[in-house]
């Protein structure tokens, strides 16, 4: 009997219709255009490899419904990517923004460049004297 108690919330989860916008499309073809843009630079929480236009997770399913429902609503793109990275994390998106958490992947290239820059000075001096 236990078992079953610990089985029934699972089964109850896969049987959940997918979210209503996750795999039909805006009727206004300039807002699903929009939405297909917006979807390709949002990451997918499950499988984090693919935009959330790409995944046939339920994630990215209720993802790309929101997405549409929002635009449908007259959001804008940006404020629709604000509030998902906001309630997900600067991780969602493919284009962070410069933050207090994202400024060493901006930083980090560009040090990484002056310190070869700086070892490469520093050999090739030596070679001349």
């Amino acid at each position: 009997m236990a078992g079953v108690t610990l089985v029934l919330p699972l089964a109850a989860q896969a049987a959940l219709p997918p979210a209503p916008y996750a795999y039909r499309q805006l009727a206004d073809p300039a807002l699903e255009a929009e939405a297909q843009a917006l979807m390709q630079t949002l990451r997918c929480l499950t499988c984090q490899s693919q935009s959330i236009a790409d995944s046939d997770a339920a994630m990215a399913g209720d993802m790309r419904s929101h997405v549409r429902l929002r635009l449908a609503a007259g959001e804008s793109p940006a404020d629709i990517r604000a509030w998902l990275v906001d309630r997900y994390g600067d991780y969602v998106s493919y284009r962070p923004g410069v933050s207090a958490t994202t400024w060493p992947l901006y930083a980090g290239p560009a040090l990484l460049a002056l310190v070869a820059g700086l070892l490469m000075w520093r050999r090739l001096g030596r070679g001349r004297g």
